[in-house]
């Protein structure tokens, strides 16, 4: 699919759930905010404020409220109230829907190819190199019942192994930053990396990639989310701004717009929010404390 034609469906699906991105009422009196409230990812930049330090929101204005490690957790904050919007692995999304949260899908907004991924790490001399290898071992994640443990499960169905013989393969919750150190300290034999995690764990060497988590360079692997309960029929323009953004802020999107800031002015939202995370509560399951190195989130 085009760029030009997934953009112009992502909009599309917007005349139909503008609403739903969490532009709240003023008082009531149905007058849309400008402001809308996130949660960003340690050590990452994530496409939401890549956009705003491109000047691509406008006069949008995003709140960082905190770090998630997961899509669920992030889209149960949005469902709840917490946050305006959240981003979750589709599997994650159609779950907590067909629980009944009050969310609605907004835009696709990552998937992998040979340059974005993420991948099962092992130490350069580990005993682990097929599939059987895993038999008892741990394999650290971000979260649980999300992409990366699909992705583990699909790999090991294709490798041939049997319902009983996955069951051996324990995959634990290890935050993001510090699955490489985990890893290395051997207190997990395999450690789920991607992004500029990933790429200085392998600057570093002595780590070597197992399998890709990624099955197909689709774009919907994710997608955004948002909560009905904090919209208003006053949000289409919001709304439109802030999808339109995202997509022209992707890998895959077309980047055409001059960048607002080169160096000057005010700082970027991701300095901001860092600034501001020994002193802003997070939301339930979430980190308050971004690392200081950033790259674009690609996923």
């Amino acid at each position: 699919m085009t760029t030009t034609r997934r953009n112009f469906l992502g909009l599309s699906l917007l005349g139909l759930t503008a609403a739903t991105v969490g532009c709240s009422t003023a008082a009531g009196a149905g007058v849309e905010t400008k402001t809308l409230r996130y949660q960003g990812w340690a050590g990452d930049v994530t496409l939401p404020e890549l956009a705003a330090e491109l000047g691509y929101l406008g006069d949008v204005e995003l709140e960082w409220v905190g770090n998630t490690i997961s899509g669920p957790q992030d889209i149960q904050s949005a469902a709840t109230g917490q946050v305006d919007f959240g981003g979750a692995f589709n599997g994650a999304v159609v779950k907590l829907k067909a629980a009944g949260a009050p969310i609605k899908s907004v835009i696709g907004y990552y998937g992998s190819d040979e340059n974005a991924y993420s991948g099962f790490y092992v130490l350069d001399d580990s005993p682990v190199r097929t599939a059987r290898d895993l038999l008892g071992k741990k394999v650290g994640m971000n979260t649980l019942g999300a992409h990366h443990e699909a992705m583990l499960g699909i790999y090991l169905k294709r490798a041939g192994l049997g319902q009983d013989e996955i069951k051996k393969v324990e995959p634990i919750v290890v935050p993001p930053v510090n699955t490489e150190q985990s890893v290395r300290q051997k207190q997990i034999e395999v450690g789920v990396l991607g992004g500029i995690l990933r790429d200085k764990a392998l600057e570093k060497g002595g780590v070597r990639k197992r399998s890709s988590c990624g099955t197909t360079p689709a774009r919907s692997a994710r997608s955004r989310v948002a909560s009905p309960g904090r919209s208003s029929g006053a949000a289409p323009r919001r709304a439109r701004r802030w999808s339109s953004a995202r997509s022209t802020s992707s890998p895959g999107g077309a980047a055409t717009r001059t960048p607002r800031r080169c160096g000057t002015g005010s700082p970027p939202v991701w300095r901001r929010r860092a600034a501001r995370s020994s002193t802003r509560s997070s939301p339930s399951g979430s980190t308050g404390s971004p690392s200081a190195a950033r790259s674009p989130r690609t996923r």
